[in-house]
């Protein structure tokens, strides 16, 4: 399939910088279609002709940032040795690198579908490190229990680091993550 035209790329991107900036504004429950056409001087056909609603331009927007997250995160080979908090310095990493995008979509202001989605993301590549090593941490805990709870500190933690303006580094913030949530390593 040919990538979408110059116009084409050009306007999404209008699109998708308006509703970022809108949305560390005024949060994403108070962003309307219109606020997002008034800042990106675009029209409201031209806006339907590519996302159906406010919600198909966040998960556009989520989308891209996603796959590159997911690209990252399946570099993660079951061969490396266990380490549940890797995908947790990956994820901050990446936030780290995007902040603007994090901040709108996955802090307080953004939506909880792309929390919901991040979840989903981040618990499926622990849940297969998990289920595939004989020895772990938590190794008397269900897989799925003990992803679910490793999953949940650390978007706990990205929501509370974005909230803080991004204080102190990727590093930083992994370093806290592994303290709490593997403190024997």
């Amino acid at each position: 399939m040919a990538a979408p035209d110059r116009r084409v790329r050009r306007t999404r991107k209008q699109l998708h910088d308006a509703f970022i900036a809108l949305v560390i504004e005024k949060g994403y429950e108070k962003t309307t279609v219109q606020d997002i056409l008034d800042r990106a001087d675009i029209g409201r056909s031209t806006f339907y002709v590519h996302y159906r609603d406010k919600e198909a331009l966040l998960m556009a927007s989520f989308d891209s940032m996603g796959d590159q997250l997911e690209h990252e995160l399946a570099g993660i080979t079951s061969a490396d040795p266990i380490d549940v908090t890797l995908p947790a310095a990956l994820l901050f990493e990446h936030a780290y690198r995007n902040q603007r995008v994090y901040q709108a979509l996955c802090g307080h202001q953004g939506g909880a579908l792309v929390q919901r989605h991040l979840r989903q993301l981040i618990g499926d590549v622990l849940r297969k490190r998990l289920r595939s090593q004989r020895t772990r941490p938590g190794a008397g805990v269900p897989a799925d229990v003990a992803a679910e709870f490793y999953t949940s500190a650390a978007l706990g933690l990205l929501v509370w680091w974005i909230d803080q303006d991004f204080r102190g580094d990727h590093a930083w913030l992994t370093l806290l993550y592994r303290k709490l949530a593997a403190p024997d390593r």
